[in-house]
């Protein structure tokens, strides 16, 4: 029986493309639901019944383990679920699964937030806090850094191309609004030319660019006020 669509609950964000970017790699249907950030749809009921992070990505599958729906949050989690149900760029081999989950939670856990913070120091806090604009500009170099090394001699951070690839590629998309220059960092710079060159990476980064387009972050103060100093409701 065929692959019935897969829900994509999204926003064109760094997370987001990470499931866009494998989806399109995956050439498996998908149904767009876009979870506007910005308006606060993270919010809704409907959707934290499947994502209770308030945070966008998820998945609805309908055709889940035994052939029954189910859901995933948090992008890692369902970059792991569709590998191993699609059984593709996520490794069998138990050395290459460790070398691709040790790089897909080094971006979860290091390369995504710190470069986050970056951005929210340097393009959205109110007021320009130098020890925080340095503290995260320097953090996400040292991070920049560590990839680099990685990728010397290499032409993925796993060995082959893997979802620790697609994990970390948004990431360094809007390297520029971290502060950082890919100069400085030249087997990374050449890796992110390789993804770029993916025609499914491509895909991917163009999946609801329009409406990111549409939501200026930078000057939206009231999407500002949905996205930052949240406190549990």
């Amino acid at each position: 029986m065929a692959q019935r669509p897969i829900e994509l609950h999204y926003w064109p964000t760094p997370n987001g493309w990470k499931i866009s970017i494998m989806l399109e790699e995956l050439d498996v249907p998908y149904e767009l639901k876009l979870v506007n950030i910005g308006a606060g749809d993270q919010f809704k009921p409907e959707f934290l019944a499947i994502a209770p992070n308030n945070r966008m990505p998820a998945i609805v599958d309908p055709d889940g383990p035994g052939g029954e729906p189910i859901s995933v949050f948090e992008s890692g989690a369902i970059l792991q679920y569709l590998g191993r149900k699609f059984a593709r760029f996520y490794p069998t081999d138990e050395r290459a699964r460790v070398a691709c989950e040790e790089w897909l939670f080094w971006q979860v856990g290091g390369l995504g937030p710190m470069a986050g913070q970056a951005h929210h120091f340097r393009q959205y806090a109110p007021e320009k806090i130098p020890y925080g604009i340095d503290r995260y500009t320097n953090e996400c170099n040292r991070l920049y850094g560590v990839m680099n090394r990685r990728l010397e001699g290499r032409e993925y951070l796993a060995g082959d191309y893997s979802i620790a690839d697609m994990a970390s590629v948004g990431w360094i998309v809007p390297h520029a609004n971290q502060g950082q220059n890919l100069d400085d960092f030249p087997h990374l710079k050449a890796w992110f030319e390789r993804m770029n060159a993916r025609p499914a990476v491509r895909r991917g980064l163009e999946v609801g660019k329009a409406e990111r387009e549409r939501l200026n972050l930078a000057q939206d103060k009231n999407a500002q006020g949905v996205l930052f100093n949240q406190r549990a409701r």
